[in-house]
């Protein structure tokens, strides 16, 4: 991307923040995301019905910037043997799986209602 004062003598690579260096040279490990403990965040699990009669268990209430949702919803799947997927509204685990799915959370360390 050009920069706004690219080609004129004012032009300056970027450097890097913590080491100074130019970002090219920069060895810097990247900055770990601070994410919300499992122990202060409640899950909301429900069954919902779908389409032709299809059951889904769906958990919600897990900020997607506090989590790593998809080896979340890696996890889940493993555990109740079943599809599943990342939805705006949480994650969605095909067929009726609340107790292994409270059981599995409480396990991580979340608070569970549903």
């Amino acid at each position: 991307m050009m920069g706004l004062l690219a080609g004129t003598k004012f032009d300056r690579p970027p450097h890097c923040n913590r080491c100074e260096k130019l970002e090219s040279e920069c060895i810097c490990p990247p900055l770990e995301p601070v994410r919300t403990p499992p122990g202060k965040q409640t899950a909301r699990i429900a069954v919902e019905k779908r389409k032709h009669g299809r059951m889904m268990t769906v958990i919600r209430g897990l900020a997607e910037e506090d989590n790593d949702l998809p080896s979340l919803l890696k996890r889940l799947k493993n555990a109740c043997g079943a599809g599943g997927t990342i939805t705006e509204d949480g994650l969605e685990i095909q067929g009726t799986h609340v107790d292994r799915v409270r059981t599995e959370l409480q396990t991580i360390g979340y608070k569970v209602k549903g």
